[in-house]
């Protein structure tokens, strides 16, 4: 069982207990503004700090690298610690690292110390989701969820506006300073509420698995952004991917031989686990990258101002405020792996319709695609986390949420990597039909294009034309949708494969330690 440790001083429960919600919905919140805001202020960064494609691409990677790759110990420091004072511990790192991100004085300290603000995200997420498991039980836990995913829905849906106006206002510094305000007050709230709760079964961090994930989904990252620069045959590329490879093939022996795994290999035999692993990777493809990608095209493909980009954002984020938590009453009537899997359909029918709008097109154009990929998004997302602690005993909570938060993060990393080297390399396959143009100045220049830095590719590429460029870049950008839509697609019919028989996790949840006492 679960132990939890009385409060020092007894307050109503129901006070404290929405007050704990509170805390950790903050705490959610500051999350994806994390994420949004830093993508609308790349241009302003890089015109301030300046720096190469591959340093501009960190500022967003780097948080989720280490966002992704420390969830998991984190969910194992919080089980055996104490959730509160790993959640306080997390928000404290977080806070710190914004304050000094909004001093930043270069590039390099930006990428290091969003890499900070990464592990501080981490180890209040696992331990915030961990401590919300024990505070609430049957259908108040799956409401608390909802808001948990609502709390994201309103950072997504409002982060990008919130940074352009700052932007506009004050500065690409004063999001940052946002986001510490918000974290410092999620951990006030946390320290006076918050109950002390761990398992008495946990044992030591499995710092092998660790170190081993980490550093293969480190070079893996590090190799998909470098590749379209090097060339994906290069000896680096080839290294780098290697030994992400070999790392990966370590990790698993480790795991497989450990007492006690940080990630236990064993549940990927139950389908239902394995579908809801599937389904948190899966919005990274069709949603998440979009949140870089599209502010990028407006901004310095468009041309629009950083509020503009902001507003434009609204319409793919604005759903999250309200279709999560109906998707959630949805689900106590029909099956939850038809809902996740209708609404990304749903998502990848928008994906092919936002192909269509080359740029230059009226804002409004834009409208609809957009709005369609955000309800279809909303559906699985009000879902997700619930569906991730009923996969394991409520004791081993901790260790849920890390694991499927690591495959949610750390799958929104990988897909930010993959699209961003994809995006990168069909840009400079279509500047190749551009009539003129040098193979050597092509590629110098097709790094900053796929990061929208179109007056920087236009100075590497003077004998082209503005139009002729956004029109390269369009076609990239076209191809890219077509292959974000079938992966989205892909995943859908897969989820509703895996996700048939919900009733089952429970039943296949209890058999577990028996199935590995067999290995």
């Amino acid at each position: 069982m679960d132990t939890t440790l009385p409060a020092q001083a007894p307050e109503p429960a129901t006070a404290r207990r929405t007050l704990v919600l509170a805390a950790v919905c903050l705490a959610a919140l500051c999350m994806p503004l994390s994420f949004t805001g830093p993508a609308i202020a790349i241009p302003a960064i890089a015109a301030d700090l300046h720096g190469t494609p591959l340093a501009l691409a960190w500022i967003t990677n780097a948080f989720m690298l280490s966002f992704g790759g420390c969830l998991m110990v984190a969910g194992a420091l919080a089980d055996r610690y104490g959730r509160k004072r790993v959640f306080l511990l997390g928000m404290a790192v977080f806070s710190a690292a914004a304050l000094a991100l909004a001093a930043a004085p270069g590039i390099v300290w930006l990428d290091v110390l969003r890499a900070v603000q990464g592990l501080g995200c981490a180890m209040a997420l696992s331990s915030g989701l961990a401590a919300l498991a024990q505070e609430f039980d049957g259908p108040a836990r799956a409401r608390a969820f909802s808001l948990i995913g609502t709390a994201f829905g309103v950072g997504l849906a409002f982060g990008p506006f919130l940074a352009g106006a700052l932007i506009a206002h004050t500065g690409w510094r004063a999001i940052f300073a946002a986001t510490a305000a918000a974290g410092l007050a999620a951990l006030l709230a946390a320290a006076r509420a918050m109950r002390e709760s761990r398992d008495p079964q946990a044992q030591g961090v499995d710092w092998p698995g660790a170190l081993t994930f980490t550093g293969a989904l480190s070079l893996f990252t590090y190799g998909l952004l470098q590749a379209p620069d090097s060339g994906w045959g290069s000896a680096a590329s080839l290294g780098l991917l290697g030994g992400a490879a070999l790392l990966l093939a370590v990790f698993i022996r480790v795991e497989r031989r450990a007492a006690r795994p940080m990630l236990d290999l064993t549940l990927f035999r139950l389908p239902a686990f394995a579908g809801v692993q599937l389904l948190a990777a899966a919005p990274a493809f069709s949603f998440v990258v979009l949140l870089v990608l599209l502010p990028a095209r407006f901004i310095g493909i468009e041309g629009y101002s950083a509020l503009e980009a902001g507003r434009m954002m609204i319409a793919l984020s604005a759903p999250m405020l309200v279709l999560p938590i109906l998707a959630g009453m949805a689900a106590q009537r029909i099956a939850a792996a038809h809902i996740c899997a209708s609404g990304l359909l749903l998502a990848a029918g928008g994906l092919l319709w936002l192909s269509n709008c080359a740029p230059g097109q009226a804002p409004a154009t834009l409208i609809g695609p957009l709005l369609l990929i955000g309800c279809g998004i909303s559906l699985p997302w009000g879902l997700m986390d619930g569906l991730a602690i009923s996969v394991v005993p409520v004791e081993r909570a901790g260790m849920a949420a890390g694991i499927f938060n690591t495959t949610r993060v750390a799958g929104e990393g990988l897909a930010l990597a993959i699209v961003s080297a994809l995006l990168g390399t069909l840009t400079m396959a279509a500047l190749g039909k551009v009539p003129g143009l040098a193979l050597e100045q092509t590629a110098l220049a097709a790094p900053f294009l796929a990061l929208g830095e179109l007056r920087h590719a236009g100075a590497l590429l003077p004998q082209a034309d503005a139009g002729e460029l956004a029109q390269a870049y369009g076609a990239a950008f076209r191809h890219l949708l077509y292959v974000l839509a079938s992966i989205t697609t892909a995943s859908a019919l897969l989820i509703l494969a895996f996700l048939r028989h919900p009733a089952s996790v429970t039943t296949d949840t209890a058999a577990l330690p028996a199935c590995k006492a067999q290995q």
